[in-house]
C-alpha cells in the first residue's frame, strides 16, 4: 500500500474529533490533528483516539494545514498522498477508500470529494455555502475552464504534486487557492460524489455572517488574483 497519511485541522470539535478518526480506514498511515488553538477537549480525545495531535495557535483553516504539512516534511518516509477532511463529522471518512482510488488505479494527481445534492443531507450546507460553492465553481469554469462542482474539504492529493503547489492561504481561501494553483500547474483532477450530513456542533465559517462573508471575500479575490494572471 502506498503511505497516506490524514491532515484534519479541528478548532474544538471535542465531541466529533473521536468519530472521525475511527471511521478512517485502517490502513491510512498516520491521522494528523492540528488543534487550531482550541480551548476544549479536542486535543485529548484526539490523542486518545490515536491520532498525532499538534497545535496551531494563530487561529485559520490554512494556518492549521500548513502546521500539519510542516510536520509531515520532518519526516524521514514522506507519504505518496496526503487526504484533507474537517473534524466536524460532515463527511463520511469512510469514504477516503473511493477518495484515493483515482488515485492509486487510474494516477490522478488530485480527487475532490463534491457534495452533490442528492448525497447531502437536508440543511447540511446553509444557503451562502450553496450559493458560493456555485459561483465560485462557476467562474472557474469560465476563468480557466475548470470542472470543478464544488469547494469540498474533503480532498486527497499526491504529496509531490501538493509540494509544487508552495500552499501559502492562511484563513479560508486554503481550499480554492489549492484549485485554482492545481488547475495552473495541470495537475490531472477528477471529482467524487460524496455523502454529506449536519456536522456536530456549530461551524465557525458558516455558521457565522462574519465567518461567511470573510469566506466569501477570500475566495473570490483568489480566483479574481489568478484570473488576471491569465
Amino acid at each position: 500500500m502506498p503511505i497516506i497519511k490524514v491532515i484534519i485541522p479541528a478548532y474544538n470539535e471535542e465531541d466529533s474529533i473521536p468519530l472521525v478518526i475511527r471511521d478512517i480506514p485502517e490502513f491510512v498511515d498516520e491521522i494528523i490533528v492540528v488543534s487550531n488553538n482550541s480551548t476544549d477537549k479536542t486535543e485529548q480525545n484526539a490523542a486518545n483516539a490515536g491520532a498525532t495531535v499538534l497545535v496551531e495557535t494563530q487561529k485559520g483553516y490554512g494556518y492549521a494545514c500548513l502546521k500539519g504539512l510542516a510536520y509531515i516534511a520532518t519526516q524521514n518516509k514522506q507519504p505518496d498522498i496526503v487526504v484533507f477532511i474537517d473534524g466536524d463529522y460532515s463527511d463520511y471518512p469512510e469514504e477516503l477508500t473511493k477518495l484515493v482510488q483515482p488515485i492509486l488505479e487510474e494516477d490522478f494527481d488530485f480527487v475532490i470529494g463534491a457534495r452533490v445534492k442528492n448525497l447531502r443531507q437536508e440543511g447540511s450546507m446553509t444557503v451562502p455555502q450553496i450559493f458560493g460553492n456555485w459561483l465560485a465553481t462557476k467562474l472557474m469554469a469560465v476563468f480557466f475552464n475548470s470542472k470543478f462542482k464544488d469547494l469540498g474539504p474533503f480532498r486527497a492529493i499526491k504529496y509531490e504534486k501538493l509540494l509544487s503547489l508552495n500552499m501559502e492561504d492562511k484563513t479560508y481561501g486554503w481550499t480554492v487557492e489549492m484549485q485554482l494553483k492545481a488547475l495552473r500547474k495541470n495537475l490531472k483532477y477528477t471529482e467524487i460524489p460524496v455523502n454529506y450530513r449536519n456536522r456536530i456542533g456549530v461551524s465557525k465559517v458558516s455558521g457565522t455572517i462574519k465567518g461567511a462573508i470573510f469566506a466569501g471575500v477570500k475566495i473570490l479575490g483568489w480566483i479574481f488574483k489568478y484570473s488576471l494572471k491569465r
